[in-house]
């Protein structure tokens, strides 16, 4: 819909501009424009996609075009001659990232732009750019620096500079450097930190009064103060937002910095010691107290307060960390820089030990003037980069600025690496952390070639061995022999091996079950004249592995017979065994239950589904999808005709198409198309599996051959209500809508197997699995956040619009105390769409009340330094917990894209490992058993409520719902 949008601009209505607006705000070059500029570029921007490997355009060509990256990623290869093969990569740009300024001007391209991705850009034309910079230059400047980067000649005039500029006012780095840099604490604190201080002061003398007073040690006397540790206290006693000590830390921190509060002896970082503390107003002789009605304004404020202390707090605390001397770091604190790079994207494919060793010696480094050069071309690399906040500016010396770096985005490490002059961690610890994680690793080789690549590491938590090896990489065989051989069998079965789980839920991707059951097999030892100590806990080993296994796989012992009948054989096996080895005998029932439980394919009822999308089958207790139930499905001709096939869920287009294709006794060679209700067509691919369940909301399978493909339109059904549905569900209570929610998302929730999220990762045509629980899962946050944005729109009185709107603000308040994430972010989504947003007459007759509570919802959904706001909250929760699924996809894709799955022909298993402890996050979510018990019901019955939630109808159409927008409130010119 964006794509169609941006294509004409003399066509586009206001529901369009709406629409390109929404999507603009979210990239990170536009920010910080004023609305009327954004609106000027949404009127006159073209909408650019390009796959990999498109030179977009090459150096030396005159400009026509500026650029900014909406998605994807392009290179920037500049050459010294005019033989474009001799081009080097100096960098990339990424999402947000502005380019092509040189056509304010006519001067010559300054390099060569390549996409490295699939990549969406904005383009806006030489006349409309030139337009737009005389009219908005100075709040364009934060992202073009006149005069476009060219640099005074220094001391090396000759030679040419690669430079590397702050362009925002503030630009927060690390780099991995060995020198400490103090902690820049602002002269001038901003107005709401200065506001935050008077706020808490104010509430401290109020209510604690005691707090703030002259200490003696020392024989000294530290005039009006407060102690570090009471300070913490205090705000864990008087707010929720607060989870730890650590926290409340930060958000003194935060105080400290811009010099609200002061240590009495002038040192940076707050700690919760027996250290004296003194707020800024407390600095001046006979500091009045606040009036009652100063009280009265700060009690009232404190929430408010303590919430954007919260927000800010994490950013504060991590960057006192860094400011520390390497060798001064705690524990925690290496621990809390190791969970932050965990999430850049530059250091996504280094090792879980490199990272670990990065913490100890990054650096924080401030630079509050735009315009500071950090290094120039041809100095000796000495240290490495990685972007906080804020932006950088690269420069050529006599081309100007080639490309803008952004945050999460590295420089500087290509020349500690190769020794070569600076093209942008102190080199020694760079060098040391390569030289250390090779000294610690150990290789076994057979004919010449690594099978086995082990890391030595400190083991602090065992008394035994000081020393632990941990699998980086190795061949399926190898791997599995190790983890047999350090199986610990005096520790409880309870109590799983982490690296023996990552490989057992893992494994499917680099050794599937019909490789790896003879394996297992192959390990099980059958020679006579072993010890019969040694072979008796061989085999136990071996045994316990195997249980472990089933356990894991349950969903492939129902659904192949090769697995089912390997642990018939290993169970017989080891029945005949104990004969002669009683102590084998303790091992059998277990795996004879095992076998009860999960009866051969052969044996099984095969369940038919219904079409996913319709019937009452949604009232009933939702079961576990497996690749081998079938499903009745409707597939849609182009005179809107349809034949019912039954195929296996898992079935792939190719099957779809043949059950089709006998169905019509049509001799043609038929495509698979998914339809929407927007027209958008879908060509399928013949590969592709488990489509059902992943199909739009309103979606639709159509058949037909290549040359009607244009032909086919949407079925009227597709186009969702016409009106809404507020007068039934106004009479029910929120609590109860949301319990109810949380019990339909809870099910389909439980049904998701582990294994879904791998195939979903690493793609499912690989597999030939389905993974329609999950599909459905996700599906059904799409639903819930389109019910609040169709229900909106179909409104047509503001009155009961404001009610509809605080209506879906308690539900989602409701939703978030029955730790419901899901639903609670799709439904404070569903009111951020750009149709509902854009209501400002209803937004406005919205209560004080409710748009503080939505604000502070917003909120958690920061996406700012990866989720930190909703990832805080995660963390206080216990289970049961209804996690937000797209961010946990998020994470394994980007640890997927981040690092190979092979290493030199040898299994990533340190990969394997970062997708399995996400995976566990699943697993924790679920650990515990929903037992909420449901509210008193309220109007409508809970069975009422319940059919409601389950039948929710949608409009799936952005545009439609943005005309329908329009209707309600025509857009004010």
């Amino acid at each position: 819909l964006f794509c169609m949008c941006v294509c004409r601009p003399e066509e586009r209505s206001g529901e369009d501009v709406d629409i390109i607006l929404a999507r603009l705000k979210s990239v990170k070059a536009f920010e910080k424009f004023h609305p009327a500029l954004l609106q000027q570029i949404c009127l006159c921007g073209f909408y650019e996609c390009l796959d990999k490997g498109i030179t977009l355009y090459r150096q030396g060509d005159i400009g026509t075009n500026w650029y900014t990256v909406l998605s994807g990623s392009l290179d920037v290869k500049v050459s010294e001659t005019a033989n474009h093969q001799d081009a080097v990569t100096i960098c990339t740009l990424g999402i947000g990232t502005a380019f092509g300024e040189s056509i304010l001007d006519n001067t010559p391209r300054h390099a060569t732009i390549v996409t490295r991705e699939f990549s969406e850009l904005l383009r806006i034309e030489q006349k409309d750019f030139r337009t737009l910079w005389e009219n908005y230059r100075q709040c364009m400047a934060g992202l073009l620096v006149p005069p476009y980067g060219v640099m005074e000649s220094g001391p090396n005039a000759d030679s040419k500079q690669l430079s590397v500029t702050v362009l925002s006012t503030s630009c927060v780095v690390c780099r991995v450097v060995y020198a400490c840099l103090s902690l820049f604490v602002s002269q001038v604190p901003s107005e709401k930190i200065l506001r935050a201080g008077k706020v808490l002061r104010n509430n401290i003398l109020s209510r604690a009064p005691h707090m703030i007073r002259d200490r003696k040690y020392h024989l000294k006397t530290y005039r009006q103060c407060c102690m570090g540790t009471e300070l913490v206290d205090w705000l864990m006693q008087h707010t929720s937002c607060v989870h730890s000590r650590v926290q409340a830390v930060g958000m003194w921190q935060v105080l400290l910095e811009e010099g609200v509060l002061n240590h009495v002896d002038q040192e940076l970082s707050f700690q919760d010691k027996y250290l004296f503390y003194r707020f800024l107003d407390d600095e001046i002789e006979d500091a009045p107290l606040p009036t009652e009605e100063e009280k009265k304004e700060s009690d009232e404020e404190l929430q408010d307060t303590l919430l954007l202390l919260s927000q800010i707090g994490p950013d504060a605390h991590l960057r006192m960390i860094l400011s520390k001397q390497p060798g001064q770091r705690t524990v925690d604190d290496l621990e809390i820089i190791y969970e932050e790079l965990l999430h850049i994207k530059a250091l996504s494919h280094l090792s879980t030990t490199v990272k670990r060793e990065l913490a100890g010696v990054l650096i924080f480094e401030s630079h509050a003037k735009a315009g500071t050069v950090l290094f120039n071309q041809g100095e000796e690399g000495t240290s490495w980069y990685i972007i906080l906040k804020g932006s950088v500016n690269v420069v050529i010396y006599g081309k100007g600025v080639v490309c803008t770096l952004h945050e999460g985005d590295d420089f500087g490490k290509l020349a500690l690496v190769n020794d070569a002059p600076r093209a942008a961690v102190d080199k020694e610890d760079f060098n040391r952390i390569l030289r250390d994680v090779e000294a610690n690793t150990v290789r076994l080789k057979e004919h010449e070639e690594d099978v086995l690549v082990l890391e030595k590491t400190n083991n602090r938590s065992s008394g035994s061995s000081p020393l632990k090896y941990t699998v980086m990489s190795g061949t399926p065989e190898k791997i599995l022999e190790h983890l047999l051989e350090t199986l610990k069998l005096d520790s409880q079965f309870t109590e799983s091996d982490p690296a023996l789980d990552d490989f057992l839920l893992m494994h499917c991707v680099f050794v599937p079950n019909s490789q790896l059951c003879p394996l297992l097999m192959a390990q099980y030892p059958f020679h006579e004249q072993e010890r019969v100590e040694y072979a008796l806990n061989n085999k136990r080993r071996v045994i316990r592995l195997v249980l472990q296994w089933a356990a894991i796989n349950t969903d492939h012992l129902q659904e192949e017979d090769s697995s089912f009948n390997f642990l018939q054989e290993f169970n017989e096996t080891v029945c005949e065994e104990s004969r002669l080895i009683p102590a084998l005998k303790d091992q059998l029932p277990e795996l004879e239950k095992i076998i009860r439980q999960n009866p051969s394919l052969s044996f099984q009822h095969k369940v038919l589904l219904r079409q996913f999308s319709t019937g009452n089958d949604r009232l009933q207790k939702k079961q576990p999808i497996r690749s081998t139930d079938e499903i009745l499905f409707k597939v849609y001709c182009s005179d809107h005709t349809y034949s019912t096939i039954r195929v296996p869920v898992a079935a792939s287009v190719r099957e779809v198409i043949a059950a089709v294709t006998d169905k019509l006794g049509s001799g043609d060679d038929l495509l698979l198309i998914h339809l929407n209700s927007a027209g958008d067509k879908e060509l399928l691919k013949p590969s592709d599996v488990s489509i059902f369940s992943s199909l739009s909301i309103n979606g639709r399978l159509f058949v037909c051959p290549r040359d009607q493909i244009d032909s086919l339109t949407p079925l009227p059904e597709q186009e969702g209500p016409s009106a809404g549905s507020m007068s039934t569900f106004e009479l029910m209570s929120s609590k109860d809508l949301a319990h109810q929610m949380t019990l339909y998302d809870w099910e389909l929730f439980d049904c998701v197997h582990e294994h879904e999220l791998i195939y979903h990762t690493f793609g499912r045509q690989h597999f030939k699995k389905t993974t329609a629980n999950l599909d459905l899962f996700l599906r059904r946050f799409n639903e819930v956040q389109l019910w609040v944005v169709t229900e909106v729109c179909l409104c047509p009185t503001l009155s009961k619009r404001v009610q509809l709107l605080k209506k879906f603000i308690k539900i989602a308040a409701h939703c978030k105390e029955f730790r419901n994430l899901n639903s609670f972010f799709a439904i404070i989504m569903g009111l951020g769409n750009p149709a509902v947003c854009r209501l400002s007459q209803t937004w406005e007759k919205l209560p004080s009340k409710f748009k503080k509570s939505y604000g502070e919802f917003e909120n958690l959904m920061d996406p700012s330094r990866n989720h930190r706001a909703y990832r805080l909250t995660m963390a206080k929760l216990e289970p049961p917990i209804i996690p937000f699924m797209p961010l946990l996809i998020k994470d394994m894709t980007f640890t997927h894209e981040g690092n190979k799955t092979f290493t030199d022909r040898l299994v990533n298993f340190e990969k394997m490992r970062m997708i399995a402890s996400t995976v566990r996050i699943m697993r924790y979510c679920r650990s515990q058993p929903f037992n909420q018990e449901a509210p008193q019901a309220t109007g409508k019955s809970h069975q009422d409520v319940r059919s409601y939630v389950r039948h929710i109808s949608v409009i799936d159409n952005q545009r439609t719902l943005s005309q329908l927008s329009h209707r309600l409130e025509p857009r004010r010119t």
